[in-house]
């Protein structure tokens, strides 16, 4: 049992959800008269409970909502909240589209069409649906990018289920999402609220005739006039795939593989690191006996010595020193993200000589970047070939658990700071949810997390936390450390990977039957629909989009790589290590850093940083 509390006043954000939130009555809404007298005597007394209560500046707003009932103080806040995020969103799109043009998701009809369309009733659903997001610019809705809303909402019109006269404007419809999912990131189930004309029975199957495969509705179920997805939702379920050879140590030829060492050395923690990496120390050794050996042994002497000093293999002839004092050859700059597959490896550079220029010059280069292209590939395959022991998962478990209760998060999202209420969030559990899976040849684990709310990037850089600190044989603690006040660069784990599972409506659900007569939100129901979607749409095309692009790999190796103290607080150094060596000018900030490793924008914020993974 989670023994932590909740943060105080939370903001009226997906984390503020109550764990037993209220269904709002619209008869709430309607003040109970009083005499008039009656009225002047209250009125008089909140003017001096008021005029008590006001403290400096701003003071007077403390009892704004001292009068309100909980159910109109919701509603009123809500109210606001929609408000904002929808005048918001209408200048972004304005902007981004030019005034005049339509968004790509509307659907224009001509005013005779509108004029004889049929008005028919609509009511006050919830949407239960699954989606890939794999081509899709994230779940919530844009003027110019392919959204799963904006075909979802295309789809509602071409089925009949919004009328013609509001295919141009959601906010008609008051759609709302119940989670937001970043760019590439699945659902196997999502819950969106809106308003649908639903009279037609074959309504679910019409929308899906309208669909892409890699979306699917699941089913249509009707609430009350009240009812709001992003509201009412109690928790989130997510799940994070990822391949076993994440958590393999850094290679000793790295930057970070040396630096490892070196820290341990300094700290007087070698015993404790040698002890925390000790079934996986002899890994590299025997990967560059078995594989990588037998390709330098086939090469010309001339290849084989510039091979081994492009990616620091020590030969057997090469003192130790000077093999260590070479630069590798993945220890240079980050590449484009076209350039980072593992087929593309960089090409050796050599200083111009009179060799070079000659043709034979020109033919050991190319057999110099062959046999390199051959050795990362032979590494590659070492590492997939990897099949993580019950001590390595073990550690993995006991990382996570360190993410169990009301924490503050702020380091593992964007434009947080340590202050923010909002970046207080509880996590009910987070673990291996079951044995690793081999896919293809890769071996894979399965993280599920199960959390109130989330923040945008949270889930994400929660996993790169703990796949960095078990992989660099860290003290997993650390991971504590990161709930206080001092700020470092956690990168985020490849989206790839990410599936919000389903969400959760316990609290409602259990009032809606009652009170309401109306059916539970409950995904139970499409449960082998459901696992055949996520089998066919979803996990193969993770497995196969990571077997193409190797992205975890990619991901990890330029941590491994990167030559600023950005994330030297997984050595045995602590965070006190991440500090910046060069100042001015000269000095990376953690953003820059963060740009070099991941794959896309870190500052691209949507919905107030709220719920993305």
């Amino acid at each position: 049992m989670d023994t932590d509390q909740q943060p105080p006043n939370p903001t009226p954000a997906i984390d503020a959800v109550p764990t037993q939130p209220s269904v709002p009555d619209p008869s709430a809404s309607k003040e109970q008269e009083l005499p008039n007298d009656q009225s002047e005597q209250q009125g008089s007394k909140r003017k001096r409970d008021s005029n008590d209560n006001r403290g400096g500046r701003g003071g007077g707003r403390r009892n704004k909502g001292k009068d309100l009932g909980r159910k109109a103080w919701s509603r009123q806040t809500s109210d606001k909240r929609a408000r904002v995020e929808g005048d918001q969103a209408a200048k972004r799109q304005k902007t981004e589209r030019g005034e005049g043009s339509l968004p790509i998701y509307a659907t224009e009809f001509s005013k005779e069409d509108i004029e004889a369309d049929q008005r028919r009733p609509k009511r006050k659903v919830a949407v239960l649906l699954g989606y890939s997001g794999s081509g899709y610019h994230g779940m919530q809705l844009s003027a110019t990018e392919k959204t799963i809303e904006g075909d979802l909402f295309t789809a509602f019109v071409a089925a009949g289920a919004i009328s013609k006269a509001n295919a141009t404007d959601p906010k008609k419809s008051s759609l709302v999402r119940c989670a937001r999912t970043d760019k590439g990131v699945h659902a196997a189930g999502n819950v969106v609220s809106l308003k649908l004309i639903i009279e037609d029975p074959d309504i679910v199957k019409k929308i899906n005739d309208n669909l892409s495969p890699q979306i699917r509705v699941w089913g249509i179920e009707v609430c009350n006039k009240s009812f709001s997805s992003y509201y009412l939702c109690d928790s989130r379920i997510y799940e994070y795939l990822i391949p076993t050879h994440c958590f393999l140590p850094p290679h000793p030829s790295t930057h970070l593989g040396r630096k490892l060492v070196e820290s341990a050395e300094q700290e007087n923690d070698l015993e404790g690191y040698k002890q925390r990496q000790a079934e996986v120390a002899s890994y590299w050794d025997e990967v560059d006996e078995k594989y990588i050996k037998p390709i330098l042994e086939t090469l010309p002497e001339i290849v084989r010595k510039r091979v081994e000093k492009a990616l620091c293999i020590k030969s057997d002839t090469e003192p130790e020193n000077e093999a260590s004092a070479h630069p590798s050859a993945q220890d240079q700059p980050s590449q484009t993200q076209e350039d980072k597959s593992s087929e593309n490896p960089p090409e050796v550079q050599e200083q111009p000589s009179e060799e070079n220029s000659s043709k034979e010059g020109d033919a050991q280069q190319m057999s110099t970047n062959a046999a390199i292209r051959t050795i990362r590939e032979a590494y590659l395959k070492a590492k997939r070939a990897y099949r993580i022991p019950k001590e390595r998962m073990d550690r993995i478990n006991e990382a996570l658990a360190l993410y169990t209760g009301t924490r503050n998060f702020h380091n593992y999202t964007i434009q947080k700071s340590f202050r923010d209420p909002s970046a207080k969030r509880l996590i009910k559990s987070f673990k291996i949810s079951r044995d690793p899976v081999i896919i293809n040849g890769t071996e894979w684990l399965s993280l599920k997390v199960h959390g109130q709310s989330f923040m945008m990037h949270q889930i994400r850089k929660m996993v790169a936390m703990v796949a960095m600190m078990v992989r660099c044989g860290g003290d997993i603690q650390r991971i504590v450390e990161t709930y206080g006040e001092q700020k470092i660069a956690i990168p985020k784990a490849p989206g790839l990977g990410l599936l919000l599972e389903r969400p959760i409506f316990d609290s409602y659900n259990k009032r809606t039957v009652v009170d309401y007569g109306k059916n539970p939100i409950d995904f139970s129901k499409f449960e082998t629909e459901m696992e055949e979607f996520k089998q066919r749409e979803i996990y193969e095309r993770i497995f196969r989009e990571e077997e193409e692009s190797n992205a975890f790999g990619n991901f990890f190796n330029h941590i491994d790589t990167f030559q600023e103290n950005s994330f030297m607080y997984v050595t045995s150094g602590g965070i006190a290590a991440s500090k910046p060596t060069k100042t001015g000018p000269a000095q990376m900030s953690d953003k820059a850093a963060l740009e070099q490793i991941e794959s896309e924008p870190e500052d691209e914020v949507v919905n107030n940083g709220e719920e993305g993974g």
